[in-house]
């Protein structure tokens, strides 16, 4: 048969050439390499400027670009093997913190911390942007129910737990349930990113409920947990300490709304270059609001302020033609791209294999299990009320299991405090909630990020069409510039 015929029977080869597959294989990987030759250039210009002392290869700003770097490229290949890329990350960032590689000292302790601020933030404002108005006002008895109910089991089983398991005051063990019971939004969003993305979970706002949960449990917990350590250090006036949480909810909430506000008008929808400017305006801001809560001692104000930010700015580009994904939310997630090694890398880093203890590992970690255990079952039961089907209450459920961000922040807070007090028994006691907070990072990361990311497509529905293939270059009235 010619080779007409063959073409038009249908019998030739249609298998891709060795080219061709190299062609697709660099498409999906040219980023890692371009995103490696960004950092290494920071890098040599940084050197050019300050020489060898502050950024040669034996400077701690050196060994963070090796951790971007290394980080990123373990990413890929752990989402080749079709699993969480953030595994690898986190998993690369544990490896060269134990093997003495990387450990942030001094000054760049503070450097550290805010480069995650700033990947908290690139968290928060996509998750803002994205939120469904409409969801977000039918669910928000169910939001409120999730941020309470199920947080209330864990810190009340976690209390327990600690006093009988690890021989942990009352008040220590309620200080511990608090920072056990914040879950990650640095392990939970950028999952929910990709099944929204991929439709799933969409037609009933799943998406919407897990993220403003999740903030809304991240904001008690932060702020409960402030209160009993300024308790047990007796840091400030007893009224200041109660009013610590309604004063972190009243700044956030605030500063958000009067940002997004301002985002809303400001550039003109009309203006050439209204991406742009809209992504940097938001950005600034809600960069400030991390920094700036952190300075004046309300920290869990930030993420709070960055999320209502984009939340408000949002519900005007709406009317304007954007949907959730508007080309203001792309660039963050572009963004993410550069955020993300950063931000699982420097977890990564806080698990120190020398401070574990094997008896507070073992009964540390039955008390972590079984305390999240029952947060599952009590979450599961709260959304009954709702039109879930029970892969959907099964599958909400499971989100709450990854803990990352708030337990590597927090976690050495009481002991550091201890050994400025010089108390030798509170700094027993210090020590193991660090140890148990670092099993909590170790065991809930990996096992969080894969169960949703396998479930996700299994157990939720799938709209039809994918968000991305639909994104508008801007708002209907004209054409304006396209996302950077």
């Amino acid at each position: 048969m010619s080779n007409s015929a063959s073409l038009a029977y249908g019998t030739f080869d249609a298998r891709p050439s060795h080219k061709d597959r190299f062609s697709n294989i660099w498409k999906e990987f040219s980023h890692v390499p371009a995103l490696a030759l960004i950092v290494l250039m920071l890098w040599a210009v940084g050197y050019a400027l300050f020489g060898n002392e502050i950024i040669g290869i034996h400077s701690q700003l050196f060994s963070l670009a090796v951790l971007f770097i290394s980080a990123k490229i373990v990413g890929y290949i752990f989402g080749q093997a079709r699993l969480p890329p953030m595994i690898g990350m986190l998993l690369m960032g544990v490896l060269l913190r134990n093997v003495n590689f990387l450990e942030i000292s001094g000054g760049y302790r503070k450097f550290a911390a805010v480069l995650r601020q700033l990947a908290l933030v690139n968290i928060m404002l996509p998750a803002g942007l994205g939120l469904d108005p409409k969801a977000l006002k039918k669910l928000t008895g169910m939001i409120l129910n999730l941020s309470i109910v199920p947080v209330a089991a864990e810190v009340g089983a976690l209390t327990l737990t600690g006093y009988y398991l690890l021989d942990l005051p009352l008040i220590w063990s309620a200080l511990l349930g608090l920072l056990l019971a914040a879950v990650s939004p640095a392990v939970i969003i950028p999952c929910l990113f990709q099944l929204q993305d991929e439709g799933y979970g969409v037609d009933k706002g799943i998406h919407t409920l897990v993220i403003a949960a999740s903030t809304f449990n991240d904001i008690i917990c932060i702020a409960l947990f402030g209160i009993l350590i300024g308790v047990i250090f007796s840091t400030g006036t007893l009224l200041m300490q109660v009013l610590h949480g309604p004063i972190v909810l009243a700044l956030g909430l605030t500063y958000g709304i009067i940002w997004g506000l301002v985002c809303s008008y400001v550039p003109n929808v009309k203006h050439e270059y209204v991406v742009t400017l809209r992504t940097l305006l938001l950005s600034s801001g809600c960069v400030l609001s991390a920094l700036g809560s952190d300075a004046i001692g309300y920290g869990g104000a930030g993420a709070l302020g960055c999320i209502v930010a984009a939340f408000v700015a949002s519900l005007k580009w709406r009317s304007e033609g954007w949907d959730n994904n508007n080309p203001v939310r792309m660039n963050f997630i572009l963004l993410w791209k550069f955020f993300e090694p950063i931000s699982f890398g420097l977890i990564g880093m806080e698990i120190n294999f020398s401070v574990l203890e094997g008896d507070t590992v073992l009964y540390g970690t039955i008390a972590m299990t079984a305390s999240l255990i029952i947060r599952m079952v009590v979450s599961f039961a709260c959304t009954q009320c709702t039109n879930f089907n029970l892969k959907e209450h099964i599958f909400v459920a499971t989100c709450w299991i990854p803990k990352a961000t708030v337990q590597a922040a927090l976690g050495p807070m009481a002991l550091d405090l201890a050994r400025d007090n010089d108390d030798p028994t509170f700094t027993t006691f210090a020590n193991t909630m660090v140890i148990v907070a670092v099993m909590s990072i170790l065991i809930t990361s990996p096992i969080g990020a894969i169960l949703i990311m396998r479930l996700g497509p299994k157990f939720l529905h799938k709209s039809e069409g994918n968000f991305l293939d639909n994104i508008p270059a801007a708002a209907p009235q004209e054409n304006h510039e396209t996302a950077t």
